[in-house]
């Protein structure tokens, strides 16, 4: 979080005159902007009130938002100028661009000009600062629009109790049936080249009490993830075994429990491999373990761990994978994955293609704060999921979707795993 304290927002100055015939819907920038292009001083920063600290030239302050129709954009800037007593700000979309004159002493808010939009789906208003005569540009709460662009409707963020959860983006997952008394889950993902933003969680094995996959954590930081939830009964999840060079802890935040990764260079383009087992344990407890592989080492397999999960004597149930952006800064980004050739074997059985998944979105998507999600058949034998980058149109939630069987089973010798 950063130290620096932005000014206080002034109070929100209320339509009027040829602004207010022109723009009747308010896009709050706490749930639908972000600082696409950074300052080098990175002061700039957007919270659930708006743009605060807004004092370089350099950054560009992003702001999205759905209309069902083409046509004329009316703009306006609402929030106050603070700090100074006029500046200037160039508002830019889909190339046209228009300077807006901001003043403290002028009753907001701010007109910012008519642009054209040719057709329906997401706008992205670009804001940047031009001149100020205090070094700094205001602050800003909302985008007030307006015209024949927003007749037939919009949709943006517009549940201020959510708008973190507005901000990282819809997260969409794949749910497979597994048969009975599943002991092993194997799948696979490759993740394009481009497609691997920071802040990107690609779930390959998820269950009812775990989930296991790869992170993209940092620009020079990706990890291999496997954690399992505490028992909400009670009782804590506890390590048994770890691979080497994999760090152990607990969890936090969306529940608790214990948390696996092992730091490794993945890379986009490559294809992934990923085998999860559920094991009774004999005493009432499940042994769940997880193991990661590089297709292109099909022979090689790296142990992340095993973790004991009291209370219960169970199998894999619950079978799912999922994308998520996990850094709200970030959810302007796109991201994309493959997921593909799933397997699952019953205790004492042979393997099973899982060749059916139901498609779904999160709470984000369902009640229309974001609309760029999306899922489906990807070259007819995997699926494919992808999430934010305000692409449109969107796949509709709810959808089961059937893959091209691939046929032939995981060549993995089981009783050999490390």
């Amino acid at each position: 979080m950063r130290s620096i304290a932005y000014r206080s927002l002034g109070l929100l100055l209320a339509l009027s005159g040829t602004v207010a015939a022109k723009a009747a819907t308010t896009v709050p920038l706490g749930g639908n902007a972000f600082i696409t292009q950074p300052s080098s001083s990175a002061n700039e920063l957007i919270n659930d009130t708006g743009l605060h600290n807004w004092n370089s030239s350099q950054a560009v302050i992003s702001v999205y938002f759905d209309v069902k129709q083409g046509g004329n954009l009316s703009l306006a800037l609402a929030g106050s100028l603070n700090g100074a007593s006029s500046s200037t700000v160039r508002v830019t979309v889909a190339g046209q661009s228009h300077l807006v004159n901001l003043s403290s002493t002028s009753a907001g808010p701010f007109d910012a000009g008519t642009f054209t939009v040719s057709q329906a789906g997401y706008v992205k208003v670009d804001l940047q600062g031009v001149t100020t005569n205090g070094g700094y540009y205001g602050d800003i709460s909302g985008l007030q629009i307006g015209g024949s662009a927003t007749a037939a409707g919009t949709v943006f963020a517009n549940d201020a109790s959510n708008y973190y959860w507005s901000r990282r983006g819809p997260s969409v997952h794949l749910g497979f049936q597994a048969p009975a008394s599943t002991e092993y889950f194997y799948s696979e993902i490759n993740v394009p080249s481009g497609q691997d933003a920071i802040g990107s969680y690609f779930m390959a094995n998820g269950f009812n009490v775990g989930y296991f996959g790869i992170q993209v954590n940092s620009a020079t930081e990706r990890r291999v993830l496997f954690s399992v939830w505490d028992p909400p009964s009670g009782g804590s999840t506890t390590l048994v075994r770890k691979g080497t060079n994999v760090t152990t802890n607990g969890f936090g935040g969306e529940g608790t429990g214990g948390q696996s990764y092992l730091v490794y260079p993945w890379v986009a383009g490559h294809t992934y491999r990923f085998l999860t087992r559920a094991q009774p344990d004999g005493g009432g407890n499940t042994l769940y373990t997880s193991w990661f592989s590089d297709a292109a080492s099909p022979a090689t397999w790296n142990l992340i761990a095993t973790w004991k999960y009291p209370g219960t004597s169970a199998y894999l149930t619950g079978l799912y994978s999922f994308l998520e952006c996990f850094d709200a800064e970030r959810g302007w980004i796109g991201r994309r994955a493959t997921y593909g050739n799933e397997w699952a074997k019953p205790a004492g059985g042979a393997w099973t293609e899982l060749t059916s998944a139901y498609y779904d979105v999160d709470a984000t998507g369902l009640n229309q704060q974001r609309l760029d999600f999306a899922g489906g058949l990807s070259g007819g034998n995997a699926f494919y999921l992808r999430n934010d980058g305000f692409f449109t149109p969107s796949v509709a939630s709810g959808q089961t979707f059937v893959r091209t069987a691939n046929g032939t089973p995981p060549n993995i010798d089981l009783n050999a795993l490390p």
